[in-house]
């Protein structure tokens, strides 16, 4: 049976490959002008107003760390993609941003005694295999009072992978004082279409 080791090398694997054609996908190179409002919205409702340090775990190709750059936070940006990483480090050289991008374990990020205002993750959580001990190692990283911010989901319907909302929700009871999910299904724009299957953020103040 392979370890979590095994299984975190398969997943560089596959996105080394991917990093190419990730952009493609339009809610992840955000490059529609509607689809990239929509993001920096939500990111503006989740992030605090003031400028923050924000670590965006897997990172990709960094589209989510320009927005959060662009409202003046400080963006430490991690992936175990190397190919993604200098994506993304070319993508907001590009904007005239300035980030941090580092290539390692997005469970457990090489960010030293380093402690963030906010966690920021997206579409990761689900391919951990232990997530609960990742949510109390991440928790960790964050300084009293800082948040977690999780956009995650259930795909598809014969096979559906993900995590759901009550299952995260659950998880997160122990870690956070307060935790407020935000469905995001029913928002096409975000998705550059429309999705039937489960989509959501949860908000977690620790």
């Amino acid at each position: 049976m392979a370890n979590e080791n095994d299984f975190t090398a398969a997943v560089s694997v596959d996105w080394d490959a991917a990093a190419g054609s990730f952009d493609d996908e339009p809610d992840h190179g955000l490059r529609a002008p509607a689809v990239r409002a929509a993001w920096a919205d939500r990111l503006a409702a989740w992030l605090p107003a003031r400028p923050v340090d924000v670590l965006d775990l897997g990172c990709g190709t960094g589209s989510l760390s320009l927005l959060a750059a662009e409202k003046g936070h400080r963006v430490t940006g991690v992936d175990l993609s190397r190919p993604m990483v200098e994506l993304a480090r070319a993508k907001l050289e590009l904007a005239g941003r300035g980030a941090v991008f580092l290539v390692g374990d997005a469970a457990m990020p090489p960010v030293g005694e380093q402690r963030f205002d906010v966690v920021l993750v997206r579409h990761l959580l689900w391919t951990l295999a232990d997530p609960a001990r990742v949510l109390r190692y991440w928790r960790g990283l964050l300084r009293p009072g800082g948040r977690l911010v999780l956009v995650e989901g259930v795909w598809g319907t014969v096979s559906p992978v993900g995590i759901s909302a009550d299952r995260l929700t659950a998880l997160l009871a122990p870690l956070a004082g307060h935790v407020c999910v935000e469905r995001l299904s029913d928002d096409a724009l975000l998705w550059g279409r429309s999705v039937d299957d489960e989509r959501y953020a949860v908000v977690a103040t620790v």
